[in-house]
């Protein structure tokens, strides 16, 4: 069912290429529909968009008016949620929110701040929350209420003034359970518009839909080009590839714990990537024997086949330090470290999404309850790019004010500069402040 690979062998580097390469897909006639939608949400505004809602979205709406949800709507749905679920969404919020006012401490709590150099010169940051965000999330019978909390807490945490949310119903079925995460989270707009006509709605604004400066969360192919070809005119925080794991176990790890946590990743759909790597043979056989044993209690044992089969793979390791530079170098959205004294591996660690130490640290909890968000980077992007918090949601202006003695000195430097560039006004403008005239 999962490839099996030795780091020893001599053909190890040329399957692990493969194995991480994710198929390219052909995203030309896509964009092609993108382009249109785009052009004719910002041409035609509500108008269109109604119209494209009702086409894509199986809807029969008369006016763009119909597409929003408002605040009662949504607190009607918290208090009518069963209370176990009610108390578990509220944890969520509470925990995610407790972890981003962690994040924006450490940040310095998210306030301007200055230091004088020797000249008297004062430099520094002003920092301010965006002032309106769009948020996208899944919907219909395969809702996401967690991206919700995951994208909307940072961004109230962080100072964001108005949270607007786009959400497809198609066939006009709205989930209770997102409506609710979206009432706790504070969402000030909630529409319910899907695909790229909702990216282009955010993006540009309409008379109902108001326009966002960044745009954040997980879609579907139609919704990442979107979110690809209006970057420039809004921000993003990344296009997001297939969901991936990787897992380094030893001999204290549950073989049919290991077995659960790959196929928690391996069910989002068949691109998603499960690998375990390990230096204990007997715990890669073991985990190998009980794959199909507990697939077969799987409801989506069909998807989860066909992404191990298509993208899974155990490989063994010489020890636990090879393991730890192997994960370095694919970089996993997300990184379990399912050994012992795991504390003690995390230095070792560069490149994750995030890392989960322990065998009783589940990925599972960072999608719902831990804290952080869970909009992290995948296909190996950890190397240069980080989970969305409440530094996406800041915008930083330089503060500089010069001293009397500090103008003349930056500005004597500055002007041979603007010499050198062949930049005369630049020059000029310097030396008149170094002459003050």
């Amino acid at each position: 069912m999962m490839q099996r690979l030795d780091r020893s062998k001599a053909d190890f580097d040329e399957k692990l290429t493969a194995l991480l390469r994710v198929p390219a897909e052909d995203t030309a006639e896509v964009r092609a529909i993108v382009a249109e939608i785009l052009g004719d949400v910002r041409s035609g505004g509500d108008v269109r968009l109604v119209e494209l809602t009702n086409q894509l979205d199986r809807r029969d709406v008369a006016s763009a008016a119909e597409l929003k949800i408002e605040k009662d709507r949504l607190k009607t749905a918290f208090e009518n949620l069963d209370p176990l679920l009610a108390e578990a969404l509220s944890a969520s919020v509470d925990r995610v929110r407790t972890y981003h006012e962690a994040q924006l401490a450490a940040l310095g709590g998210g306030e301007d701040w200055q230091f004088t150099d020797s000249l008297g010169n004062t430099l520094g940051q002003k920092v301010s929350g965006m002032q309106r965000v769009g948020l996208y999330a899944p919907g219909g019978k395969a809702a996401y209420p967690s991206t919700v909390i995951m994208t909307a807490i940072p961004a109230k945490v962080a100072g964001v003034e108005e949270l607007v949310l786009c959400v497809p119903t198609p066939g006009g079925e709205v989930n209770e359970t997102l409506l609710a995460a979206a009432y706790l989270c504070g969402v000030d707009h909630f529409f319910t518009i899907g695909g790229a006509q909702a990216i282009a709605a955010m993006a540009f604004g309409t008379d109902v839909v108001p326009r966002v400066d960044k745009i954040v969360g997980p879609g579907n192919l139609f919704v990442a080009v979107a979110k690809e070809m209006v970057f420039g005119t809004v921000g993003i925080d990344m296009i997001a590839g297939p969901s991936e794991v990787l897992i380094i176990a030893d001999k204290t790890a549950s073989p049919d714990w290991i077995v659960k946590d790959l196929f928690a990743q391996a069910e989002h759909d068949e691109m998603a990537q499960s690998i375990l790597i390990s230096a204990d043979p007997d715990l890669l056989t073991a985990v190998a024997e009980r794959l199909p044993v507990l697939l077969a209690k799987q409801p989506r044992s069909d998807i989860i086949a066909a992404s191990l089969k298509a993208r899974g793979a155990m490989i063994q390791v010489a020890d636990l330090s090879e393991a730890l530079a192997l994960a370095n170098r694919i970089a996993p959205e997300h990184l379990q470290l399912a050994i012992e004294n795991p504390a003690d591996s995390l230095e070792e660690v560069r490149f994750a999404g995030a890392v989960f130490l322990g065998v009783d640290t589940a990925e599972v909890v960072g999608d719902y309850t831990a804290g952080p968000s869970h909009v992290l980077p995948t296909s190996g992007t950890a190397r240069f790019a980080s989970p969305l918090g409440v530094y996406d949601f800041q915008i930083r202006a330089s503060v500089i004010d010069c001293s009397r003695e500090g103008s003349i000195v930056l500005n004597r430097a500055a002007a041979l500069l603007a010499d050198v560039e062949g930049l005369t006004a630049h020059g000029d403008s310097a030396r008149a402040r170094v002459s003050n005239q």
